[in-house]
């Protein structure tokens, strides 16, 4: 059954199933034993005290006739004795109870969100490319919350409603069919209403959500884009945007609680006309002394009746909550349908099987596999055909071969690449934007995987290496920085996590972010928060490429590293890249050329394809394209 908007309700109910059972997995003995224990409590609020003042009623009046306490006592104490410790049980098994779901419903959320978020460390990079980092992180807010919602309260509610309903029944089918009959044709009307009424306010809410986690959206790029808000004067335009989708939100929350409201005051309406109905059909029954039909053989009168209207009062009640339980479980289903489908999001595809070890070199010249940190390195490549292992040095040779490649399907972003990076070489690429630079070091690192053509490193298909080694092997800096809450020296080690506190020091002073680092207020020590908004993005910049540096990989991307410093700085930092470029393959994407110009190699991109490649002096000479590039200015637009 699918909603106007293609919302399906069995998806959202598939969802919240999927949800229970996550949580009766993650408590295979305390989650049965709490719903035990509501259970209990509840039947023994259902049963019990009806039996019980029967009987006691019986024995009062049999006192009141006789006027002999002393032969009635024995007949009533033991049943209020009885009734007393029903109660105290009732009690200890509420407490009980509420106990363990406050243990269980944080520790379900704990669970969850470690799982969701571990996880999502194995989706690749094309998930977050799609996707909002607002709507992601609503995930962990928003969505999280109704599943809150669904284990410590409609669940419980559900099962202790469900079983005093049920009890109750039974119950009252013990003590008369006839008012039995009565009461369900008002039990027919109050699910017809808890259906229409429920089912349109389920649907919204399923729409709530979505919108939520747009709005969310909006709002976290709104403020990452704040300064460039207010530079080009578009308050009132993000006012607007704000706005229309904020009306979305209230649009389908009000009419997701206007639903929601309507129904509870229906259905209490309905349970007291009923309540009145069964009152007129008793006392009709009493006086035309209709036989009663019942399991219990008692006669129809007051005795009967009066308990009966007690039991119905309790059975609508708990209908009531039952109705009530709807809304906030379509809402639970609703965030746990977004949240299954993050889990069911396809994870990375990692189908390599050489690894990267550390290596000694033996007297022989050959390669042995050790556990000691040597600093030098070699691709572990187990040959299933006779079971024998070969190590490959880690070199640094990186070739790309008639690679062909694109985003989305049938709109090629490369076509023909070949790219040829001896271990060593410093290999850079320029053009205009989009022209597919910053595509091939995705594609080295194997975020994307292409289309068609070959890669190789070291001489080996990148496909068959892990993935994480494979990344391990590499040192990124890109030209949007990114530095996580903690202190510089965290920071820097972030590239490697076993360096010292020495190792950081040195990476730092090779990037030429030593002397700015120990002018600050606690200089290694100083906490960086928010992305480091309290340095200049030259300096972020330049913790970046220390942060790459601590980790010594043999091959380095340098994705517009540098364009982020002034002039000044860049004459620093660059005498730092040329010392940790030495013995490195590199591959530099600029648009200043005066930052390519010592290259080995100098490719030139148009539209995906290489177009000129060259030293820097070979190209001039050849007066192409990087001859009018480099005449008519310095930085490419």
């Amino acid at each position: 059954m699918k909603n106007k908007r293609g919302g399906n309700l069995r998806d959202n109910f598939a969802a919240m199933a999927w949800a229970i059972k996550k949580f009766f997995g993650y408590y295979p003995v305390l989650a049965p034993l709490a719903m035990a224990c509501i259970l209990f409590s509840s039947i023994v609020a259902a049963v019990p005290n009806f039996f019980i003042v029967q009987k006691v009623l019986h024995g009062a009046e049999r006192w009141m006739q006789s006027g002999d306490w002393a032969a009635a006592r024995g007949e009533i104490l033991p049943y209020i004795y009885m009734l007393i410790g029903v109660y105290v049980l009732s009690i200890c098994s509420q407490t009980l109870e509420t106990q363990l779901m406050a243990v269980m419903t944080q520790g379900f959320l704990d669970k969850m969100r470690r799982e969701i978020f571990n996880g999502m460390q194995d989706l690749p990079i094309r998930f977050f490319d799609s996707n909002k980092t607002g709507d992601i992180m609503s995930y962990f807010t928003n969505d999280i919350d109704t599943m809150r919602q669904l284990v410590s309260q409609s669940l419980p509610s559900l099962i202790r409603s469900g079983a005093v309903v049920l009890a109750v029944f039974f119950v009252m089918l013990y003590s008369s069919v006839w008012m039995t009959l009565v009461l369900l044709l008002g039990v027919a009307a109050m699910f017809y209403v808890a259906k229409t009424v429920g089912g349109g306010s389920a649907k919204y809410f399923m729409q709530q959500q979505k919108a939520v986690a747009a709005m969310e959206g909006f709002a976290q790029e709104s403020m990452n884009g704040q300064k460039v808000i207010k530079v080009f004067c578009h308050e009132e335009q993000s006012i607007r945007d704000f706005d229309a989708v904020n009306e979305e939100l209230y649009r389908v929350g009000y009419k997701a609680n206007a639903y929601a409201s309507m129904l509870g005051p229906i259905i209490s309406n309905i349970g007291n006309i009923l309540y009145v109905s069964l009152a007129l059909v008793g006392g009709v029954l009493i006086l035309s002394g209709v036989p009663n039909l019942s399991l219990s053989g008692n006669v129809f009168d007051v005795a009967v009746l009066v308990p009966f209207l007690s039991k119905a009062r309790q059975f609508t009640g708990n209908v009531n909550q039952l109705s009530q339980q709807i809304n906030s479980i379509v809402m639970a289903g609703a965030g746990a349908q977004r949240i299954l489908s993050l889990v069911n999001e396809k994870p990375e595809e990692d189908e390599g099987y050489v690894t990267l070890v550390n290596v000694k070199e033996n007297p022989d010249g050959t390669l042995t596999e050790t556990t000691e940190h040597t600093g030098k390195w070699a691709w572990r490549h187990p040959h299933q055909a006779d079971g024998s292992v070969t190590y490959t040095p880690l070199r640094g040779d990186v070739r790309l071969t008639n690679v062909d490649f694109a985003y989305v399907e049938g709109k090629d972003v490369l076509h023909d690449v070949s790219v040829y990076a001896e271990p060593g070489q410093k290999v850079a690429f320029v053009g205009a934007t989009g022209a597919g630079k910053t595509t091939i070091t995705n594609l080295i690192n194997r975020f994307y995987d292409i289309a068609d053509g070959k890669i190789r490193y070291d001489g080996i298909n990148i496909n068959k290496i892990k993935k994480d080694d494979l990344r391990r092997s590499l040192g990124l800096v890109l030209q949007d920085t990114n530095l996580f809450t903690g202190t510089v020296m965290d920071n820097i080690r972030y590239g490697r996590l076993d360096a010292s506190d020495a190792d950081c020091r040195r990476a730092a002073r090779l990037a030429g972010a030593d002397d700015f680092i120990r002018r600050l207020p606690e200089g290694y020590d100083t906490m960086l928060l928010n992305n480091g908004a309290n340095l200049s993005q030259g300096q972020r910049q330049l913790i970046a490429i220390a942060r790459a540096a601590v980790a010594d990989p043999p091959v380095m991307i340098l994705d517009e590293a540098t364009s982020s410093i002034d002039t000044r700085t860049e004459a620093i930092v660059q005498r730092g890249m040329d010392e940790l470029m030495k013995g490195r393959t590199v591959f530099v994407i600029a648009h200043r050329l005066s930052t390519v110009m010592n290259s080995d190699v100098i490719m030139v991109l148009d539209h995906g394809r290489i177009i000129e490649r060259g030293s820097h002096e070979a190209l001039i000479a050849a007066k192409g394209t990087y001859y009018q590039l480099y005449t008519g200015a310095f930085e490419l637009e």
